[in-house]
């Protein structure tokens, strides 16, 4: 019951940003109270899922984030300037930090004076050890110790960065498909060194495609047609991955911010009923989503770079 409160809490705080946004309480001639509409259409959802150069504080409003001079790299520009979801990359990164070294620190007291670790840093050891021996070891195969510290990187990131899309006035950085490109390009050329590492001088053969138990005859055909699937392989991976969590984290919020504005949409309150409560389950959800999709994501990384080096036995 506690945790369903705080719940609703969450949700109507999230909400309260929408309500602001140019509407303001009234009441109807049969005394109902009821929203009167803004003067002008108000966009209430996209806001929420792109990226900005402010934040919404609590208190505080909008806040301005400063703007940098942009850099010229011969025709190019590029805005380095500070936006929303990378001081939300940030805070997930501060995070990780705050909470896993502590984490660590625990546990390694803990045993040394108990034999095991228990509470927080219990259960992180327990999360830790699920991926390093369900997720990479498994993949990955043989030495794969040292792509763990990699794949703990991606979930523990990718997990605080989804799940402050869930809290008020948060936002979702993994809703951003240069963020969820940038961690697939990252993933791509962890994938491609490891097969470089494990193959050497027949990395060429994962590019072009050779059989060495073949004729001539059909070498040749077979490689002038398959050495272009080869090639687009090595990139739809990574593009998958991109495309995968994005799409899941923005969907979540598309959804659930439609829901809420439901409520304003109808201007009345007595609808708030459904759309709260549909809202409550979608979160729930969102929480459910926030986890498996930096398992995925964990997941596939560790198994691009297993087949990668398989190709060496």
């Amino acid at each position: 019951m506690r945790f369903g409160t705080l719940l609703l809490a969450a949700l109507l705080l999230a909400a309260a940003p929408l309500a602001a946004q140019g509407n303001k309480s009234t009441y109807g001639p049969l005394g109902d109270h009821v929203i009167a509409g803004p003067a002008k259409n108000v966009d209430i959802i996209t806001p929420h899922i792109t990226d900005a150069h402010e934040l919404e504080l609590p208190f505080l409003g909008e806040v301005q984030l400063p703007r940098w001079t942009p850099v010229h790299v011969g025709g190019l520009v590029i805005d380095l300037s500070p936006t929303k979801h990378v001081v939300m990359l940030l805070v997930a990164a501060v995070l990780c930090l705050l909470i896993m070294i502590p984490a660590a620190l625990s546990n390694e007291r803990q045993t040394a004076h108990k034999g095991h670790a228990k509470g927080f840093a219990g259960a992180i050891e327990s999360l830790v050890l699920f991926i390093r021996n369900e997720v990479v070891l498994p993949n990955v195969g043989h030495h794969g110790d040292a792509y763990v510290p990699f794949a703990m990187t991606l979930f523990f990131f990718i997990l605080f960065a989804n799940l402050l899309g869930l809290i008020p006035y948060g936002s979702t950085a993994t809703g951003n498909i240069s963020v969820t490109a940038m961690l697939a390009i990252l993933s791509f050329f962890v994938i491609e060194i490891a097969g470089m590492k494990a193959l050497g001088k027949n990395y060429w053969r994962t590019i072009i495609y050779w059989p060495p138990d073949q004729h001539i005859g059909i070498k040749l055909p077979m490689t002038f047609i398959m050495t272009p699937i080869e090639i687009i392989g090595k990139f739809t991976k990574p593009f998958a991955l991109a495309i995968r969590l994005f799409a899941n984290m923005t969907a979540g919020h598309v959804v659930l911010l439609a829901l809420i504005s439901l409520i304003f949409t109808f201007g009345s309150f007595y609808v708030a009923v459904a759309p709260i409560a549909m809202g409550v389950a979608i979160s729930m959800l969102e929480l459910f989503v926030a986890l498996l999709q930096a398992y995925i994501f964990t997941l596939l990384s560790s198994v691009f770079i297993g087949l990668i080096r398989e190709s060496a036995h």
